[in-house]
C-alpha cells in the first residue's frame, strides 16, 4: 500500500500501470520546506540547520528520490566532480589521500577526478586551469607541494573555483585550509633520539620545493635544542623524498669519522633507504644506528626492523579536506585528529657506549 501523501513513483508490479518519480516539488511539500531548501541539502550546502537537513534526508531516502546529474549540471553549470591536484614523488601518499577523499565523499552523489601535475613546468598553472575548466570541476583539493603554490590558489580564486589545501603551516583562510603542522613531528623526532642519549645525529631532508622538508627539519633542530643538542652542517643531507635517495645520502653520512648514531629521514621511503644503506654497510639497526621516519605508512610495518616514525593521519586528513570543500566539516573533531605523532617500533634503540 503507497504511503499516505507520498508520490507516486515508476516501480509498478505486474499490470499495474507505470507511476511517475517523485520530484523535487514532492520532496518539498513532504518535508514542509521550500525546493531551495531541498536543493541546498542535495548539493551539500553549509546553510541548511542540522534538524531540517536530517528530516529532509529521511524524505529523500523513504521515497527513493534521486535528482538527475544532467539536469543539476545544467542548472548549476558545473559537474559534480572534485578534483584532487597533485606533485609528490610518493604514491602511497597519493592512495592514502584518494582513500581519504572517497571516505569523506562517501553518499554525497560527488564523484572524485584526480590530476597528476609538475609544478616545475611552464605549463603548470595553464594545464590546471583546463583540467577544472574542462571538468567544470565543483572543487579541488591541493596538497603539498601544489598547496603551497600561490600562483595556484590565485588562479582557482580568480576562475571561481572553490579549494581546499593541504598543508604543513597555514598559507590561506581557515575555511580554505587543513594544517598539518609537520614542525610537531620533527620536535618529537629528535626528543625520542636525545632521550635514548644519542648526541651525534643526522637528518635527511625532501627536496626544498616542499614546505613540509623546511618544517620537517626546523622541527628537528628545535627538538634537538630543547635537550641542548645541535645539527650539524656536515650531518644534513637533501633527499627527495625517495627510497634510492635515502640509499645515496645515508651512505655520505654513514662514511663520516665518527658516525652519526641515529638518522632521521624525512619521509618513510627515505627511512627505508636507510636501513638498506645500513645493510650493505654492516651497521647494526638499532644497535650501531638508530632510524626515524616520517608518515608511518604501510611499509614502515612491513621493513626489517620494523620502523619507528611519525605518524601523518593522510588518510584522515583527506576525509577532513573534502568535507570541508563540501560545506560538511565535523565540527565535533579535534584538531589534533590531524597532528603527527611518535610511534615507536624496533629501527631505535640507546645510543652505543
Amino acid at each position: 500500500m503507497a504511503k499516505r501523501g507520498a508520490p507516486e513513483t515508476e516501480e509498478h508490479g505486474p499490470g499495474e500501470a507505470p507511476r511517475r518519480r517523485p520530484t523535487i516539488n514532492d520532496i518539498a511539500r513532504l518535508a514542509s520546506v521550500s525546493k531551495k531548501t531541498v536543493s541546498r541539502v542535495i548539493n551539500a550546502s553549509p546553510n541548511v540547520h542540522k534538524e531540517t537537513r536530517e528530516r529532509i534526508e529521511a524524505v529523500i531516502a523513504e521515497h527513493g528520490y534521486a535528482p538527475d546529474p544532467q539536469a543539476r549540471g545544467l542548472a548549476f553549470r558545473r559537474s559534480f566532480l572534485i578534483g584532487l591536484v597533485y606533485d609528490n614523488p610518493n604514491p602511497q601518499y597519493v592512495v592514502n589521500m584518494q582513500l581519504g577523499l572517497l571516505d569523506g565523499m562517501k553518499g554525497s552523489g560527488y564523484e572524485l577526478v584526480v590530476h597528476p601535475c609538475n609544478r616545475a613546468s611552464p605549463t603548470f598553472l595553464a594545464d590546471l586551469r583546463s583540467f577544472v575548466e574542462r571538468q567544470k570541476l565543483f572543487g579541488v583539493v591541493l596538497t603539498p607541494s601544489v598547496a603551497e603554490d600561490e600562483g595556484a590558489a590565485a588562479l582557482l580564486a580568480d576562475i571561481g573555483c572553490a579549494y581546499v589545501r593541504v598543508a604543513s603551516v597555514s598559507v590561506d583562510r581557515p575555511e580554505r585550509m587543513i594544517e598539518t603542522r609537520d614542525r610537531l613531528g620533527g620536535e618529537a623526532a629528535a626528543q625520542h633520539l636525545a632521550d635514548l642519549g644519542h648526541k651525534r645525529v643526522a637528518f635527511i631532508s625532501g627536496p626544498p620545493s616542499f614546505r613540509s622538508s623546511r618544517e620537517r627539519r626546523e622541527g628537528f633542530e628545535a627538538g634537538l635544542a630543547s635537550r641542548g643538542l645541535t645539527l650539524t652542517s656536515q650531518c644534513t643531507k637533501e633527499g627527495a623524498y625517495t627510497f634510492e635517495s635515502g640509499i645515496d645520502c645515508a651512505k655520505a653520512l654513514l662514511m663520516l669519522t665518527p658516525r652519526p648514531t641515529a638518522i632521521f629521514a624525512g619521509n618513510d621511503e627515505m627511512a627505508a633507504g636507510v636501513l638498506q644503506a645500513a645493510r650493505q654497510m654492516g651497521v647494526r639497526v638499532p644497535e650501531d644506528l638508530s632510524v626515524i621516519g616520517f608518515d608511518d605508512f604501510e611499509i614502515a610495518r612491513r621493513l626489517w626492523p620494523s620502523l619507528t616514525t611519525i605518524r601523518t593521519p593522510t588518510r584522515e586528513i583527506g576525509r577532513l579536506a573534502v568535507q570541508q570543500l563540501m560545506g560538511r566539516a565535523d565540527e565535533s573533531r579535534e584538531p589534533k585528529d590531524r597532528l603527527p605523532s611518535l610511534v615507536v617500533r624496533e629501527s631505535t634503540g640507546p645510543a652505543a657506549a
